[in-house]
Protein backbone atom coordinates (compact mmCIF):
# COMPACT_ATOMS: atom_id res chain seq x y z
CA UNK A 1 0.00 0.00 0.00
CA UNK A 2 1.00 3.40 -0.73
CA UNK A 3 1.47 6.24 1.74
CA UNK A 4 0.50 9.76 1.09
CA UNK A 5 1.11 13.06 2.15
CA UNK A 6 -2.43 15.55 1.84
CA UNK A 7 -2.34 18.88 1.15
CA UNK A 8 -4.96 21.36 1.92
CA UNK A 9 -4.64 24.18 -1.28
CA UNK A 10 -5.19 27.07 0.28
CA UNK A 11 -3.12 28.24 2.50
CA UNK A 12 -0.66 25.36 2.71
CA UNK A 13 0.11 24.86 -0.96
CA UNK A 14 -0.71 28.52 -2.31
CA UNK A 15 -1.28 32.05 -0.10
CA UNK A 16 -4.85 32.45 0.80
CA UNK A 17 -6.59 35.00 -0.58
CA UNK A 18 -10.41 35.08 -0.78
CA UNK A 19 -11.39 32.33 -3.05
CA UNK A 20 -8.51 31.46 -5.57
CA UNK A 21 -10.16 30.10 -8.83
CA UNK A 22 -7.33 31.82 -11.74
CA UNK A 23 -3.93 30.76 -12.22
CA UNK A 24 -3.28 34.74 -11.67
CA UNK A 25 -4.55 34.40 -8.29
CA UNK A 26 -2.06 31.59 -7.22
CA UNK A 27 1.03 32.84 -5.37
CA UNK A 28 2.41 29.19 -4.23
CA UNK A 29 3.55 29.12 -0.11
CA UNK A 30 7.30 29.32 0.42
CA UNK A 31 8.55 26.07 0.74
CA UNK A 32 5.49 24.34 -0.64
CA UNK A 33 7.83 22.42 -3.56
CA UNK A 34 10.98 21.47 -0.92
CA UNK A 35 8.28 20.08 1.22
CA UNK A 36 6.89 18.13 -1.46
CA UNK A 37 10.29 17.22 -3.16
CA UNK A 38 11.30 16.13 0.50
CA UNK A 39 7.80 13.50 1.18
CA UNK A 40 8.24 12.29 -2.54
CA UNK A 41 11.78 11.21 -2.55
CA UNK A 42 10.94 9.28 0.72
CA UNK A 43 7.91 7.77 -1.20
CA UNK A 44 4.99 9.42 -0.03
CA UNK A 45 2.44 10.37 -3.05
CA UNK A 46 1.17 14.24 -3.06
CA UNK A 47 -2.81 14.93 -2.64
CA UNK A 48 -4.32 17.75 -2.58
CA UNK A 49 -7.49 17.53 -0.73
CA UNK A 50 -9.79 20.83 -0.84
CA UNK A 51 -12.72 22.37 0.14
CA UNK A 52 -14.15 24.51 -2.20
CA UNK A 53 -17.03 26.23 -0.55
CA UNK A 54 -16.82 29.05 -3.68
CA UNK A 55 -19.09 26.46 -6.16
CA UNK A 56 -21.79 26.42 -3.64
CA UNK A 57 -21.60 30.39 -3.10
CA UNK A 58 -21.28 30.81 -6.73
CA UNK A 59 -18.26 32.41 -7.08
CA UNK A 60 -16.73 30.31 -9.52
CA UNK A 61 -17.83 26.50 -11.56
CA UNK A 62 -16.47 23.29 -10.92
CA UNK A 63 -14.54 23.55 -14.13
CA UNK A 64 -12.95 26.90 -12.94
CA UNK A 65 -11.39 24.49 -10.32
CA UNK A 66 -10.66 21.52 -12.62
CA UNK A 67 -8.73 23.95 -14.52
CA UNK A 68 -6.94 25.47 -11.68
CA UNK A 69 -5.79 22.53 -10.63
CA UNK A 70 -4.94 20.89 -13.91
CA UNK A 71 -2.42 23.97 -14.35
CA UNK A 72 -1.27 24.06 -10.38
CA UNK A 73 -0.56 20.01 -11.20
CA UNK A 74 2.04 21.42 -14.20
CA UNK A 75 3.83 23.97 -12.12
CA UNK A 76 4.47 20.93 -9.86
CA UNK A 77 5.98 19.26 -12.77
CA UNK A 78 7.88 22.41 -13.74
CA UNK A 79 9.71 21.27 -10.33
CA UNK A 80 9.61 18.28 -10.90
CA UNK A 81 6.75 16.77 -8.73
CA UNK A 82 3.87 14.95 -9.31
CA UNK A 83 0.52 15.43 -7.66
CA UNK A 84 -1.57 11.61 -7.81
CA UNK A 85 -4.91 13.36 -7.96
CA UNK A 86 -6.89 16.93 -7.11
CA UNK A 87 -9.82 16.45 -4.48
CA UNK A 88 -12.11 19.01 -4.24
CA UNK A 89 -15.57 19.33 -1.81
CA UNK A 90 -18.16 22.23 -3.57
CA UNK A 91 -20.43 21.47 -1.42
CA UNK A 92 -21.54 23.81 1.38
CA UNK A 93 -24.86 23.63 3.97
CA UNK A 94 -25.06 27.73 3.59
CA UNK A 95 -24.49 28.03 -0.69
CA UNK A 96 -26.58 29.96 -2.92
CA UNK A 97 -26.66 27.53 -5.58
CA UNK A 98 -29.21 24.96 -4.53
CA UNK A 99 -27.24 21.75 -5.84
CA UNK A 100 -24.32 22.17 -4.05
CA UNK A 101 -26.14 23.56 -0.72
CA UNK A 102 -26.22 20.89 1.58
CA UNK A 103 -23.74 18.72 4.24
CA UNK A 104 -21.74 16.26 2.86
CA UNK A 105 -19.23 13.73 4.09
CA UNK A 106 -16.59 15.21 1.46
CA UNK A 107 -16.41 18.25 3.29
CA UNK A 108 -13.73 18.71 5.77
CA UNK A 109 -13.28 17.53 8.50
CA UNK A 110 -15.34 14.65 7.35
CA UNK A 111 -13.27 12.11 6.27
CA UNK A 112 -15.47 11.27 2.64
CA UNK A 113 -12.47 12.63 0.33
CA UNK A 114 -9.50 10.74 2.25
CA UNK A 115 -11.62 7.79 2.14
CA UNK A 116 -12.44 7.73 -1.70
CA UNK A 117 -8.40 8.90 -2.23
CA UNK A 118 -7.08 5.98 -0.26
CA UNK A 119 -9.93 3.60 -2.59
CA UNK A 120 -8.73 5.09 -5.95
CA UNK A 121 -4.69 5.17 -4.94
CA UNK A 122 -4.47 2.24 -2.47
CA UNK A 123 -3.25 4.56 0.28
CA UNK A 124 -2.58 3.20 3.85
CA UNK A 125 -3.98 6.09 6.13
CA UNK A 126 -1.95 5.22 9.16
CA UNK A 127 1.50 5.80 6.74
CA UNK A 128 0.22 9.34 5.43
CA UNK A 129 -0.25 12.85 6.83
CA UNK A 130 -2.25 15.08 6.42
CA UNK A 131 -0.78 19.01 6.36
CA UNK A 132 -3.42 21.77 6.71
CA UNK A 133 -3.49 25.61 8.00
CA UNK A 134 -7.47 25.11 9.38
CA UNK A 135 -8.86 23.33 12.50
CA UNK A 136 -10.99 21.39 9.69
CA UNK A 137 -7.79 20.35 8.43
CA UNK A 138 -7.99 18.08 11.73
CA UNK A 139 -9.80 15.03 9.78
CA UNK A 140 -12.21 13.19 11.12
CA UNK A 141 -10.27 9.77 10.91
CA UNK A 142 -8.34 8.92 14.05
CA UNK A 143 -5.89 6.92 12.06
CA UNK A 144 -4.75 9.94 10.39
CA UNK A 145 -1.85 11.66 11.24
CA UNK A 146 -3.30 15.77 11.29
CA UNK A 147 -0.54 18.84 11.24
CA UNK A 148 -1.45 22.28 11.49
CA UNK A 149 0.70 25.10 10.57
CA UNK A 150 0.25 28.27 11.74
CA UNK A 151 -1.67 30.87 10.29
CA UNK A 152 -4.20 33.17 10.34
CA UNK A 153 -6.90 30.65 11.46
CA UNK A 154 -5.13 29.17 14.07
CA UNK A 155 -4.36 30.52 17.47
CA UNK A 156 -2.46 28.45 19.76
CA UNK A 157 -4.00 25.17 18.11
CA UNK A 158 -1.55 24.55 15.44
CA UNK A 159 1.28 22.21 15.64
CA UNK A 160 4.43 23.91 13.64
CA UNK A 161 5.05 27.12 12.18
CA UNK A 162 6.43 26.80 8.88
CA UNK A 163 6.74 24.34 6.11
CA UNK A 164 10.06 23.06 7.01
CA UNK A 165 8.73 22.10 10.45
CA UNK A 166 6.87 19.20 8.46
CA UNK A 167 9.65 17.51 7.41
CA UNK A 168 10.32 15.40 10.61
CA UNK A 169 6.84 14.21 10.47
CA UNK A 170 7.27 12.37 7.33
Amino acid sequence: MNRALFLDRDGVINKDVSYPHKPEQIVFVEGIFDLCRKAADRGYLLVVITNQAGIAKGYFSETDVENLHKWMGYKFKEHGLKISAFYFCPFHPEGVVEKYRKKSDCRKPSPGMFIKAAQDLNIDLKRSLMVGDKMSDRINLPELKCIIIKSRYTDKNYDVETLSDIEKFL
